[in-house]
């Protein structure tokens, strides 16, 4: 660490009391190696919560200073030479996000598992050993990536009923030689990548993990030959109901009490018809989603993903929602405020994932999702005029400032906060229509030109993220689910339409429920260049929410 030398980027954000600040590349690596560090005014910006120094090989260690930065939520230290990290990263108690992937990391600090707000642990591709004791501790983990290191076992504590947010687990290469039974206690596990390891069982309980999507155990030598050729070719349904017949022989096996099965099945016939009255009930207040398959509709619409997008933001999934009744009352109003609850909540402000959505019958398909130069993508931003990108993060940089200035405050609203989400990027990601028109700036903006109304019958909605394709689907599940619910609420209050001054002319009252309440969700097919596909939704493990109310029609 050094005062010998003036950052520039650090007198800016102490001068302007900013709130996040980025330094990669290297013009920052050859400052670091000639410093010999990063310099102590670093550790002085109290205000920051978001802090990114990256691709700097020349950066092998981070000062005990780091302490200072209490507000930090999201830490982005990856693609340097880090050899350790202080043990006092545990004082960061604000701290949501942990990148340090693709540095030179042994071992972790214990003073991590005192990060009771972290939500996000990336420790891929470093020479780790072995986690930490204690990680149920932080008991709002819900993305853990230990993948390409060393470990050999997994903590005890890690498997753990603490962890109920706990959802994606990478671990894939490493030397891992035993995956315990104990895994089934994170109940919202959807998914476990641990493939290239030692592996040689695959515990028959991890069938119990009620919410299980996607697994992953290729490259394992696996003891059971059988279940070895399924996880090389079949989907996770058929592995788990495989497993799933593994543990019923076993208890089998191990002797059952039949006296108690025939108490059940009378227990249970006794509550027949209680509860045949009851399903009539709750089947009046379900909210029902139909899915329409890629085959019923020969016009399907397509996207086309560029390959140039994996380094920016890789992963989409789109569908066409049909039904939505946006038209009466307050309707469309409370569907806009939804996307961005979800947008501040399950997206993490968009730094998770991000959800545009779209006036179908505005758009023209087939649709490519591409990268461009931020010189040459040209956007009508929603409300204004069309412009560059670069247009567009200088209009909404200045607006930022202007808002500090005239509120006295630090924090940034509306769009401004996303920003730093795009800085050091050469390349912007973009949906584009087949006339060649930017529809989608994720996760800035999309376009005036397909904006929904109050008019809109049908919606294409698009989820973008650089976390994993399963982040996507669900933020995707949850929308529609939200959707559904709104969806019920605007059928039965029987609002007038256009009782919010949006619409010209009379007012009409809204569509009986019987036939507006019910959701049509497309699919739509994501493929690569070469036209073969990448994912489609909603498949059939998607929309398995396990909400008493809520019905898919396949």
């Amino acid at each position: 660490m050094t005062n010998m030398e003036k950052w520039p980027e650090i007198e800016k954000a102490a001068t302007e009391q900013r709130r996040e600040l980025v330094l990669q590349g290297g013009g920052v690596d050859k400052r670091i190696s000639s410093c010999g560090g990063l310099p102590s005014s670093l550790y002085s910006l109290q205000l920051l919560n978001y802090l990114e120094v990256s691709q700097c090989p020349s950066l092998t260690e981070i000062h005990v200073e780091i302490q200072h930065l209490t507000n930090l939520q999201s830490l982005v230290l990856c693609r340097n030479k880090l050899a350790s990290v202080p043990d006092v990263i545990g004082i960061l108690k604000s701290l949501k996000v942990l990148d340090l992937s693709v540095n030179n990391l042994k071992c972790l600090p214990q003073g991590l598992t005192q990060l009771k707000e972290l939500n996000t642990l990336n420790v891929s591709c470093n020479c780790l050993e072995g986690l930490p004791d204690g990680l149920s501790q932080c008991t709002k983990l819900a993305t853990i990536n230990v993948s390409k290191n060393q470990i050999t076992t997994f903590p005890p504590d890690l498997f753990s009923e603490r962890l109920d947010l706990l959802s994606t687990l990478v671990a894939s290469d490493n030397s891992i030689q035993e995956l315990s039974g104990e895994i089934c206690k994170l109940s919202a596990l959807k998914v476990l990548d641990v493939s290239n390891n030692k592996l040689s069982e695959i515990p028959s309980d991890l069938s119990d993990c009620p919410k299980l999507k996607e697994i992953n155990f290729k490259g394992n030598k696996l003891s059971d030959k059988r279940l070895e050729k399924m996880v090389n070719g079949c989907q996770t349904k058929s592995i788990l109901e495989y497993l799933r017949g593994k543990g019923r022989g076993r208890r089998d096996e191990e002797g059952g009490d039949s006296d108690k099965k025939k108490k059940q099945q009378q227990h249970k016939k006794k509550k027949g018809k209680v509860r045949e009255e009851q399903d009539e009930v709750e089947e009046l207040n379900k909210m029902v989603v139909r899915v329409l398959h890629v085959s019923e509709a020969p016009t399907a619409l397509t996207v086309k993903v560029s390959a140039e997008v994996k380094d920016v933001r890789p992963y989409l999934v789109c569908c066409l929602v049909r039904g939505m009744s946006l038209k009466p009352g307050n309707a469309l109003k409370r569907f806009l405020m939804a996307q961005t609850k979800l947008h501040d909540d399950l997206c993490g402000r968009r730094t998770i994932a991000t959800i545009a959505t779209h006036d179908a019958q505005l758009v023209k398909g087939p649709l490519v999702y591409d990268v461009r130069p931020p010189t040459r993508l040209k956007v009508v931003p929603l409300g204004r005029r069309e412009m560059t990108a670069v247009e567009l993060i200088r209009q909404l940089h200045l607006e930022a400032d202007e808002l500090r200035k005239q509120k006295k405050r630090q924090n940034v609203t509306g769009l401004h906060k996303y920003l730093q989400l795009l800085e050091g990027k050469s390349v912007y990601p973009c949906l584009v229509d087949a006339d060649g028109d930017v529809i989608s700036f994720p996760p800035i903006t999309n376009s005036e030109k397909t904006k929904i109304k109050k008019t809109t019958t049908e919606l294409l909605i698009e989820v973008t993220s650089s976390t994993s394709l399963q982040t996507c689907k669900d933020v995707m599940d949850a929308l529609i689910i939200k959707m559904a619910e709104l969806n019920k609420f605007t059928a039965e209050h029987q609002e007038e339409a256009g009782s919010d001054g949006e619409e010209d002319g009379a007012r009409q009252p809204a569509a009986d429920a019987e036939t507006s309440s019910q959701l049509i969700v497309q699919q739509v097919r994501t493929v690569d260049q070469d036209g073969n596909l990448k994912v489609v939704y909603p498949s059939k493990t998607d929309l398995s929410q396990e909400t008493s109310n809520f019905t898919v029609i396949w």
